[in-house]
């Protein structure tokens, strides 16, 4: 029974925001195209409001393009207190905001909607009239004719840990967004907003009071915190005489995408391209629907328009195309894209992973092992990766550290687990015949007992997978090849 591995993973994660362009927002207000009032939307109720107040020295814009040069973060005086802040979040504690959990693209984050958190939506509404939306107003006046038009949607109080330590890097869903810092530095070890056209060594830290305003179509994600606790408050704002028609259509499509119907959805992107050709999230998704029915010649085609609109400065985008790539078999090219991904965003698992996989299919097995140890660096749960590592480790002759990557792996308990047993069994098998040759016949029955024992938990998970009607024909194929395990002695 040779040793098994896990596949290239092809999840997809799907963003959900156009491209932002003040100028192409004017335009599209010139022409007519978006001016009609929006439906309620929000969340939280913004109240019309009449106070102006100064942001001169308050804001610092960096020495950046755009769209980084619309990324506005406070400074000096907080723009509230640490007391204050500490007041919010005991009472949203006090709702249970720290018990509860949800998962957003390839994380579990911790926190929750303010729909769900009354107090703490209370206090933001208060802030939101007498200090956030004039700040905005004040801050992005090309496009906010009066802070009584701001509506701020899915606003959630999140909570960073060891345990939850980070989100994906994304796009926000909304024409702007924000984000609050709740927690002093002082508090967590790590933390702060990481924007993907920055990289990794200028991750933006906010202390405790302070805020970030910006486009929603900004790629950043949450950095990762190694200890201690972080909360952040972070919001999408829309416009309420501003209806972002490709928005809705792109939303709209992605819903369609989830709930399977592929046809409508591509016909939502369709329309939605027709009202903004550069829509990139639409060509997005649309080449990933295209991946998953192996039209991989579109599918690179729509992946490729998006890129040369974004630059070539998305590390999905990437991910993506090196996923179509290698599914032709143009490794070298898939190689060098996933690289091109990896400048980009270093802290992605997944890509480390599937990287890691299609150098091993070159022969580079240095580099192989390099990817799979800096994907379990990132997630230490990714079970596909320590079972990789140890086959290997295992196929190298390097037994002692390949019996550690499998231990490891059954850890995880995701879908590599079962062949991990399988792999640990082998190789305990192996090290049993090495010490019966040996004469160590105690150690090799210890050795020979627990391969055993591994073996007839991997069969129990197979069968009872096979008669759910889950797992593949290789699956059954392992199971009907499970025989006794014998010592094979000197002299036997």
């Amino acid at each position: 029974m040779p040793l098994r591995r896990t596949k290239q993973n092809t999840q997809l994660i799907a963003v959900v925001a156009a491209r932002f362009s003040i100028a192409q927002m004017k335009r599209a207000q010139q022409n007519g195209m978006e001016t009609k009032p929006a439906l309620p939307l929000c969340h939280i109720h913004s109240v019309p409001c009449r106070q102006r107040i100064s942001v001169k020295n308050s804001v610092v814009i960096g020495s950046v393009s755009f769209p980084l040069d619309l990324i506005k973060v406070t400074q000096g005086d907080p723009l509230f207190s640490a007391e204050e802040s500490a007041m919010v979040i005991a009472q949203a504690e006090e709702e249970g905001v720290d018990n509860n959990e949800y998962k957003s693209g390839k994380y579990k984050l911790g926190g929750d909607w303010l729909v769900n958190l009354p107090k703490t939506r209370t206090w933001l509404n208060t802030k939101l009239k007498t200090t956030l939306f004039p700040l905005l107003h004040d801050l992005f006046p090309e496009i906010i004719r009066s802070p009584s038009v701001l509506r701020a949607h899915s606003v959630s109080l999140l909570k960073y840990n060891s345990t939850h330590p980070r989100t994906d890097v994304h796009v926000d869903n909304g024409i702007l967004a924000m984000t609050l810092a709740m927690t002093p530095q002082s508090e967590y070890v790590g933390g702060g907003t990481f924007y993907e056209h920055m990289g990794i060594d200028n991750i933006l830290q906010m202390d405790v009071g302070h805020g970030t305003f910006r486009p929603g179509s900004v790629r950043h994600g949450g950095h990762r915190v190694t200890s201690g606790t972080r909360y952040i408050l972070g919001a999408f704002l829309l416009l309420e005489d501003h209806v972002e028609h490709v928005r809705r259509l792109k939303n709209r499509g992605a819903k369609l995408r989830t709930s399977g119907d592929l046809t409508g959805a591509v016909d939502h992107f369709e329309w939605a391209l027709a009202l903004n050709p550069r829509c990139t999230t639409c060509l997005k998704d649309w080449a990933e629907i295209l991946l998953s029915q192996k039209r991989f010649a579109e599918a690179e085609e729509k992946i490729q328009q998006a890129l040369d609109y974004l630059e070539g400065q998305d590390s999905d985008a990437l991910f993506t195309l090196g996923l179509i790539l290698s599914e032709q078999g143009k490794n070298a090219e898939s190689i060098s894209v996933y690289k091109k991904s990896l400048e980009l965003n270093a802290e992605d698992a997944q890509l480390c992973y599937n990287l890691g996989i299609k150098l091993g299919e070159q022969g580079d097995s240095k580099g192989e092992l390099a990817m799979y140890a800096k994907a379990t660096e990132i997630d230490p749960t990714m079970g596909g990766a320590w079972l990789n590592m140890g086959t290997t480790l295992a196929e190298s002759g390097n037994l002692n550290d390949a019996e550690f990557m499998f231990m490891k792996a059954v850890e995880c308990g995701d879908e590599a687990k079962t062949k991990s047993m399988l792999n640990l069994a082998l190789l305990l098998q192996k090290k049993a015949n090495t010490l019966a040759s040996g004469g160590d016949l105690n150690g090799a029955k210890i050795a020979i007992i627990e391969a055993s024992e591994l073996l007839d938990k991997a069969k129990s998970f197979i069968d009872a997978n096979l008669a759910l009607g889950g797992l593949n024909s290789e699956d059954a194929a392992y199971a009907a090849q499970f025989r006794p395990m014998r010592i094979q002695c000197i002299g036997s």
